[in-house]
């Protein structure tokens, strides 16, 4: 497969906007084929289920870096590295934008492996919600009364799932909450895609590398315990993280946020029919209502997002 990586070289200078034929244009392609691959990425982990979820995050960082370290090495894009040193804050910024990074993986994998993929795939669904939220207490944003409809409305689903549950939907919160967090910060934070995610994985990795060495060290782990297939199963886990997020950040580059907005949601929704379908998980009448209720959430806030990016592209 051929990665569009000239889109992180040359962004391209035509306006999506104005594209007379959006269904057309090849980012519609990449971020979608980025989004599906998020979606599927729940059948990889599936295949890691003798594996601990926070070992499998420690691989996860190990490969993802070499990885990476190859795409940046053939693209001879080192140059940011060497004006990190004088960019102390930016090295704050990354370091926990790192942390909330490895939580929110490490909920994940853990959703993923015990049977709780609906409530990740939640977690995502509420996602851009929680940007809302996010925006107007830190960045001063002023939500349009649209979308702030929009986030009451998942209030009163997350509130229908607490009560009917008996409980938070925790995993849904804490995936929704650290991975909102995490855009907030790496928007503070000058670097693309593909320099950010090093940049992240590197200062993660002395901690990825002691624990693996430890577990081997100790006769535990992977490494030494585990078959073939399961080895070459984790060595996926480099190039199955960065590949998705260099085609989403090529598709990004080319279609309206309104459209990119739309497309987010087939990750969560290939998520949550594969819970339900595939690995057979409960989806009961009473949990569904709280899942329509932010599903009309969703679709109050796109509405609004098209209405909004319309009006002001007659506005022009």
């Amino acid at each position: 497969m051929c990665l569009p990586l000239d889109s992180e070289l040359h962004p391209s200078h035509q306006d999506p906007s104005h594209d007379p034929l959006p269904t057309m244009n090849p980012g519609l392609f990449y971020a979608a084929l980025a989004y599906t691959a998020w979606g599927l990425l729940p059948v990889f982990f599936k295949q890691l289920t003798r594996v601990n979820a926070f070992e499998i995050v420690m691989h996860r960082m190990v490969w993802s870096l070499v990885f990476l370290l190859c795409v940046l090495a053939v693209l001879k894009r080192w140059a940011w590295l060497r004006d990190l040193a004088r960019q102390p804050r930016v090295l704050l910024a990354f370091a926990v934008s790192a942390l909330l990074l490895s939580v929110n993986w490490s909920v994940y994998v853990w959703a993923v492996q015990n049977a709780h993929m609906v409530d990740a795939s939640l977690g995502y669904f509420i996602l851009p919600l929680v940007n809302v939220a996010l925006g107007f207490a830190f960045w001063n944003e002023r939500p349009r009364p649209g979308q702030w409809l929009a986030v009451a409305v998942a209030a009163a689903g997350v509130l229908w799932l607490t009560v009917q549950a008996g409980r938070l939907p925790w995993v849904a919160l804490v995936l929704a909450i650290t991975f909102g967090i995490y855009g907030l910060l790496r928007k503070l934070a000058k670097l693309g895609a593909l320099e950010g995610l090093t940049l992240e994985t590197l200062l993660l990795w002395p901690m990825a590398v002691g624990m693996l060495a430890w577990w081997a060290w100790h006769g535990q782990g992977a490494l030494v315990q585990g078959d073939p297939a399961t080895l070459g199963w984790l060595l996926l886990a480099g190039p199955l993280t960065a590949i998705p997020l260099l085609l989403f950040a090529a598709g990004a580059r080319r279609i309206p946020m309104a459209t990119l907005g739309i497309l987010q949601y087939i990750s969560p929704s290939l998520q949550m029919l594969l819970g339900v379908w595939l690995y057979g998980e409960a989806f009961e009448p009473a949990r569904a209502i709280g899942f329509y209720l932010i599903w009309m959430a969703l679709v109050l806030y796109s509405a609004d997002s098209f209405w909004n990016a319309r009006k002001q592209r007659f506005n022009q």
